[in-house]
């Protein structure tokens, strides 16, 4: 393969440019047989389950986490960074495969943008990925809709399990930011008891965590039915199954389960499925597709959402302990110019060298280092380059990550392609093969809740304690009684800092970490834990990426990034 030359293009541009094989090629790369493969135009398809099933008996892989210092608008590349990783370990004579999320149109209409991967690093075709692709989330969001239609519709007609309006917690759903939505009032005129509800992103859901935990079509159906929707009069948890409505949900998502499958720029295959939110849910592709892959690849690399103290801890605490996971290593990926924003330097002044802020700002990833270490993983860092980085920076990079005896490989896969990030693929075969991790999860499942959350809040932020508002401790106690203690929790809080304050930076030390609200999510098979002023409905910016957007006169996305 030659080598590809950096270019002005955009990635959008460098997508459409790309020449990719027909999908049946890119399963047979991984023994995919034909008739296992539902094609959903000539580069996307779905993997028949029974397929699947067998697949993922197999688990031969080694799994690869990638993950990333806390996020910053200077940009770390993640996902990019997970391509291009891929990529690279197939040039090296690999055979591997990735595992992404899906992406959600509400970051790719509003700030963030698409979640495809960059420059000559992207899975393709980006534009349908980006947008309905195979309709998954769609069939989500119904499913999460008809649900909250029959609870109001029981109601309605005669309300026989006696559900009190007050206390129906279930909300709508819908796969776009709209803050217009987190608080509205439902059954005015003759419609049905009116009541307070709302609107969570359909990425927030609890039917999108059990959609990427479920392990099999009966599981989901069982996971479902465990849904409590809110209490009866006298108190007591509604279940889903009890609307019987966990049918027809199943019914919904049957489809939607079978894994999807598509390629990188360089026909790497990749597994494109599910897309639960690492800040506010838990932030993993689909257990189904990790299995998978692990079955056909001898090396698979998955990303987990936003920084390691949200996507990576819940990936390892809740998905690898439920699915039974072990990582054979890890990825933490940064740039000078991020850590030159936790150093304190502004986003304008970024270009100019400044050695003493990418010091003053490696304590974010050297936090995000240790703590990889507290899970038994070995660890290398993915330096993404950028040309305003300068020779001395990145040795400051290096010598940090040299103290705590972690390598660090300077990655230029967003403008190379694969070739930018050999080094990288060697490092982790190395480490992956080393057979070094020793991978345990972060506190015991018989833990307290309470517990749980403060040894996140002291162990994995850095925070001095927790402060548990009262409506919240009554929460925990009462589900602690009710036999729920032992759950995983699912911290949400904000991606941008150790702390509950966006706005600080670096590696703060000695904070609280407020505890606001206690959701438990039975079908999911663990407890959402809010904290802060997080919200499981973003709103659109004052200029949303929406506005960007379009179709050019031959019919093709343009805007998209």
């Amino acid at each position: 393969m030659n080598q590809i030359q950096p270019t002005p293009l955009t990635d959008i541009e460098i997508a459409r440019a790309a020449h990719p094989k027909p999908i049946e090629q890119i399963a047979a790369a991984l023994d995919i047989p034909a008739e296992a493969v539902y094609r959903h135009g000539p580069h996307k398809a779905k993997l028949a389950m029974d397929f699947v099933t067998t697949a993922r008996a197999e688990r031969r892989g080694k799994l690869i986490l990638v993950t990333a210092i806390s996020p910053t608008p200077a940009g770390e590349g993640k996902t990019t960074t997970t391509v291009g990783l891929g990529d690279a370990l197939q040039r090296i004579g690999k055979r591997a495969a990735i595992c992404l999320r899906e992406p959600s149109l509400g970051p790719c209409f509003g700030a963030k943008g698409g979640a495809a991967g960059g420059g000559w690093a992207q899975v393709v075709p980006m534009d349908e990925i980006n947008l309905h692709f195979t309709g998954d989330f769609h069939a989500i969001g119904a499913a999460n809709n008809l649900l909250a239609a029959m609870i109001d519709n029981h109601v309605y007609w005669g309300n026989l399990i006696d559900i009190d309006p007050r206390r129906v917690t279930w909300k709508r759903a819908m796969d776009l930011n709209d803050r217009a939505l987190r608080q509205i009032v439902v059954g005015l005129g003759n419609n049905g008891a009116a009541r307070e509800d709302g609107f969570d992103i359909t990425v927030a859901s609890e039917v999108m965590a059990i959609f990427c935990l479920a392990t099999s079509l009966d599981d989901l159906k069982e996971r479902l039915g465990r849904i409590v929707i809110g209490e009866t009069k006298s108190r007591r948890r509604v279940l889903a199954s009890e609307l019987n409505a966990h049918g027809a949900m199943a019914a919904l998502l049957k489809d939607a389960l079978q894994p999807n499958l598509v390629q990188t720029i360089e026909h790497t295959p990749a597994f494109v499925h599910g897309g639960p939110f690492a800040n506010i849910a838990h932030g993993c592709n689909t257990v189904l597709a990790t299995e998978t892959a692990l079955g056909l690849a001898d090396y698979v690399v998955t990303e987990a959402g936003f920084g390691a103290d949200l996507g990576a801890e819940k990936f390892l605490d809740i998905k690898c302990r439920m699915a039974g996971l072990a990582p054979a290593a890890s990825v933490v990926v940064a740039t000078v110019r991020a850590l030159k924003m936790h150093g304190g330097v502004a986003k304008a002044d970024l270009a100019a060298e400044n050695v003493a802020a990418v010091r003053a700002g490696a304590a974010n990833l050297r936090r995000h280092i240790v703590n990889l270490g507290k899970f038994g993983l070995p660890v290398v860092v993915a330096l993404n380059h950028f040309t305003s980085d300068t020779a001395a920076e990145v040795e400051a990079v290096r010598a940090i990550c040299a103290e705590l005896g972690v390598a660090v490989h300077l990655c230029r896969h967003w403008a190379e392609g694969s070739i930018g990030a050999t080094d990288l693929a060697e490092e982790v075969v190395r480490l992956a093969d080393g057979g070094t991790a020793r991978f345990k999860p972060l506190y015991p499942s018989e833990m307290p809740l309470t517990d749980k959350i403060r040894t996140i809040a002291r162990e994995i932020y850095g925070a001095h304690d927790i402060d548990v508002a009262p409506a919240a401790a009554r929460k925990l106690a009462v589900l602690e009684a009710d036999g729920f203690g032992y759950l995983p929790v699912c911290m949400a809080k904000t991606q941008y800092s150790f702390s509950t304050d966006p706005g600080r930076l670096g590696a703060p030390e000695g904070h609280v970490v407020p505890v606001r609200d206690i959701r438990l999510s039975a079908g999911a098979g663990f407890v959402v834990v809010l904290c802060g002023d997080i919200l499981t409905m973003p709103g659109l910016p004052r200029h949303s990426a929406a506005e960007r957007i379009g179709v050019d006169a031959g019919g093709h996305i343009i805007g998209l990034s």
